[in-house]
C-alpha cells in the first residue's frame, strides 16, 4: 500500500489511476479471449445441433398432422356412405 502511496504522491492520481484501469482491462481481454470464448465456440455448435434437431421435430409434426386429418377425412367419407 505505501507503494502505491508513494506513485500517486510522485505521479497524481489520474495517472496511477489510468494504469490500473489499463491493467484491469488487460486482464479482462485475456481472460475472455483464454477461457470464454473457446465455450462458446462449443456452445454455438450445440445450439446449431439442436436447431436442427428442432427443424426434423418439425418437420414430423407437420407430416403427422397431414396424415391425421387424412385419417379424419376417410373415416368421416366412410361415415356418410
Amino acid at each position: 500500500m505505501e507503494d502505491i502511496a508513494g506513485l500517486i504522491s510522485k505521479y497524481g492520481f489520474p495517472i496511477v489511476a489510468s494504469f490500473g484501469l489499463g491493467y484491469f482491462i488487460y486482464y479482462v481481454w485475456l481472460w475472455v479471449t483464454k477461457e470464454v470464448n473457446p465455450i462458446i465456440g462449443d456452445l454455438r455448435k450445440t445450439l446449431i445441433n439442436l436447431v436442427d434437431k428442432i427443424r426434423l421435430l418439425d418437420n414430423d409434426i407437420i407430416r403427422l398432422n397431414e396424415k391425421i386429418q387424412v385419417l379424419e377425412k376417410v373415416k368421416a367419407r366412410d361415415k356418410t356412405k
